[in-house]
């Protein structure tokens, strides 16, 4: 898509930390951390949100939480990390292309803070 940020992160129109890539996804670090370590994955494919994840996307979001984990390890989350995906406009999302925050660094707190 054209005019969604992430997908230009993705094509180099918009510079961003990159910390892993590969044929499938992005992490790069987020531009407003929310804790000592705040990272985002994304699929290289634009897909709006977790609405629109069928069983042909199931392989993809598995390996996001695979990137995920590796990185979190080499990130040194040994005692843990927390992955958060918003959907929609009431479940606080602000970019239509899905993302997994990933933090860590910190005790997590619920309800989250």
């Amino acid at each position: 898509m054209s005019d969604c940020l992430f997908c230009k992160i993705i094509n180099g129109e918009i510079p961003s930390t990159l910390i892993y890539e590969d044929e499938k996804v992005i992490a790069f670090k987020d531009i407003s951390p929310q804790s000592p370590v705040h990272f985002l994955v994304i699929p290289k494919e634009h897909i709006e949100s977790a609405d629109f994840i069928d069983k042909n996307k199931v392989p993809l979001i598995g390996h996001i939480f695979y990137v995920a984990s590796k990185i979190a390890k080499e990130q040194g989350l040994e005692c843990g990390y927390r992955v958060v995906n918003n959907c929609g406009n009431h479940g606080g999302q602000t970019v239509n292309h899905i993302h997994f925050h990933v933090l860590g660094g910190r005790q997590m707190m619920w309800p989250p803070g």
